[in-house]
């Protein structure tokens, strides 16, 4: 289950014709079966004094990954989640067709926040009965995307316009095989935020300025135009949460390690971490052992264990979530340079 985290929900729609208060969501032309309904979705965001407000259901006999279990009263149920709803997306990927315990690790992996993409039972179970392929009545790309540029001798490879007399609204010209292209800039995209910081605000000067004192590297967070035109409708920020990281160079890594004659050979060890509060490290990385074979180096911050969360868990409750099975454990890791540029992101 996902009980057990708390969120606030914020539900949003998709057709503009509707206006954002209307409950109806329209993403596609129904023209295989009659009155079937249409995906919902939600963006999440939760604190560490809620739940969730539902669990996530494999059911015997019934498709589809299930919205079971809604707290009374709950957000979930507040903002619109309905019992026997079945979950499609989870951030932009389309988890229908995965394992039920990878899609529940995805939620939870997800951090504080989550966008959810969800369709009524009666309606999943008529597109199912039809053949029809559910993802296609999702929209192709969702998320936003965090790239890091690195400057070369010719500047960054992009270049910047504002409508004259607006703050805020920048639209990226992109150099073709320039630093922001090779980056994963897309071209004409719009720039949401600077080195995390959101550029809303912002007048054509002081982004200017602001890069300028990025020196030789900067991280955006940017938005194709339908990207930006999905969450403006909605009248949603969007956030470097949301993001696809895959064009990043700071890569989470995980480590499966089977426990040999003389253990795992590491040492695990609470600490401050860079980004305040406290973590628990990788130290004393033994040669030769499992630990090293596996890829861990000393530094390592620990972020999940067997595809759990570690975060607000102390060092002797981490222990036992590694030991929980006795000759195996998977590790999802980062090293001190990764840690220190994802909390600078936010």
């Amino acid at each position: 289950g996902l009980e057990g985290d708390k969120m606030s929900i914020i539900k949003f729609e998709f057709n503009p014709k509707v206006g954002i208060d209307n409950p109806a969501l329209t993403l596609t032309e129904d023209t295989d079966g009659e009155g079937m309904g249409e995906p919902r979705f939600y963006l999440l965001t939760k604190d560490n004094t809620e739940t969730f407000g539902f669990c996530l259901h494999e059911e015997l006999g019934c498709q589809g990954h299930v919205i079971r279990q809604i707290e009374l009263g709950g957000v979930a149920q507040r903002r619109g989640l309905q019992d026997g709803d079945r979950l499609l997306q989870v951030n932009g990927h389309f988890v229908d067709h995965m394992d039920h315990l990878r899609v529940v690790q995805k939620i939870k992996a997800s951090g504080n926040q989550v966008l959810l993409a969800v369709l009524d039972g009666d309606s999943y179970e008529a597109a199912k009965s039809l053949g029809r392929d559910l993802s296609q009545m999702l929209p192709d790309d969702i998320r936003p995307r965090l790239c890091h540029v690195i400057r070369d001798k010719s500047g960054f490879g992009f270049s910047v316009s504002c409508p004259e007399g607006t703050k805020g609204t920048f639209q990226l010209s992109v150099l073709q095989d320039g630093p922001a292209d090779r980056a994963g800039v897309p071209p004409g995209s719009w720039l949401l935020e600077l080195n995390g910081d959101s550029v809303k605000s912002y007048s054509h000067t002081q982004l200017s300025k602001k890069l300028k004192q990025s020196g030789n590297k900067v991280t955006l967070l940017v938005a194709s135009s339908a990207v930006e035109e999905f969450y403006r409708l909605r009248g949603l920020r969007v956030t470097a949460a949301l993001a696809d990281t895959s064009w990043l160079p700071f890569k989470v890594r995980e480590l499966h390690l089977v426990k040999g004659p003389a253990g795992y050979g590491f040492l695990l060890k609470e600490d401050d971490c860079s980004s305040g509060g406290v973590g628990q490290f990788l130290w004393e990385v033994d040669a030769g052992l499992p630990a090293e074979q596996a890829g861990m180096k000393e530094g390592d911050r620990v972020l999940a264990v067997n595809g759990e969360s570690i975060e607000g868990l102390d060092h002797e409750q981490t222990v036992h979530r590694i030991r929980a099975h006795e000759d195996q454990v998977t590790l999802l890791v980062i090293d001190p340079a990764g840690d220190e540029f994802y909390h600078s992101v936010g």
